[in-house]
């Protein structure tokens, strides 16, 4: 059994860690607040450019916008995965890194034999995994989703297309957790570039017509890598708001564990407290009983 001193060291250090953990659902919760903002405001937005983009997709017939929808034979393929920077965040990073992983293994066993994988990690602990992988690995943006903004969001999108539209990437894929609430994030694994023009269709619903003014090619060069561009921030802004949301839940729990083994503890204190008592007692009552005698 343990001593009196062991177990009061015990309960501070619990009672320390609760409070940090406190204190840290208290500063995710407000985090998420406005990253929640932010993808609740972005979503109508890009919402709607996917939609002009499906009304558009059977109108390009120009060769310079074709390279986004055309599919063409897969050799080299990039996972562009993103994660948090920090941990404590219960198993957000690792289901993304799992459902990497698993795309790579179900859709492109191939290219993974030939070295056609290439990985961008967006977020430190993605960094952190795939830099030790056997991949191509791409530390450009590692530290780019705290600065979720639309800035570093078309910058990584810049990167990208550049790269797809000189052919160094056949397919592109974007690993992420869809924001839900506080309490559910949905994983995804989307296909990024090519277009699917299939799951566009599905998703727009009605058909519109548009008159261009004062030329078709030169508006749709300029609209859409800014749609495509925006998709990757719209994915960094829901991974932002699901790792505060996922991080805030942890806590949450991390809070109340901690109280259920300080509750513990002080049952543990107060039976080795009584036991030291009782020993005490009784040494008193023997030493008496000596003298008398």
């Amino acid at each position: 059994m343990a001593n009196l001193k062991e177990v009061r060291i015990r309960i501070a250090s619990v009672t320390s860690t609760q409070q940090i953990t406190k204190a840290m659902k208290l500063v995710s919760a407000t985090k998420l607040r406005r990253a929640q903002n932010a993808i609740t405001l972005m979503r109508p937005y890009a919402a709607k450019l996917n939609g002009i983009l499906s009304n558009l997709s059977d109108s390009i017939d120009v060769d310079s916008l074709k390279v986004y929808f055309d599919a063409k034979p897969i050799k080299n393929v990039l996972i562009v995965v993103i994660t948090s920077d920090r941990g404590l965040c219960g198993s957000f990073n690792a289901n993304v890194i799992k459902m990497a992983n698993k795309t790579i293994a179900d859709k492109y066993p191939t290219q993974k034999a030939n070295g056609g994988i290439s990985v961008m990690g967006i977020g430190k602990k993605g960094h952190e995994y795939f830099s030790k992988q056997p991949v191509n690995y791409i530390d450009n943006f590692k530290e780019s989703l705290l600065t979720a903004n639309a800035e570093t969001g078309f910058a990584i999108g810049e990167y990208i297309l550049s790269k797809f539209k000189t052919g160094k990437f056949d397919a592109v894929e974007i690993v992420y957790n869809q924001f839900k609430n506080a309490a559910t994030q949905i994983l995804s694994a989307e296909q990024f570039l090519p277009i699917d023009t299939t799951s566009l269709t599905a998703n727009s619903g009605v058909k519109n017509d548009y008159l261009f003014e004062p030329n078709k090619e030169e508006i749709l060069l300029e609209l859409i890598p800014r749609i495509l561009k925006t998709q990757v921030l719209k994915s960094m802004l829901d991974s932002l708001a699901s790792e505060h949301g996922a991080r805030m839940i942890a806590m949450d729990k991390a809070t109340d564990n901690a109280g259920e083994l300080l509750k513990s503890l002080k049952v543990e204190y107060n039976r080795v407290r009584q036991a030291a008592i009782t020993t005490e007692i009784s040494e008193i009552v023997g030493g008496a009983a000596a003298l008398s005698s």
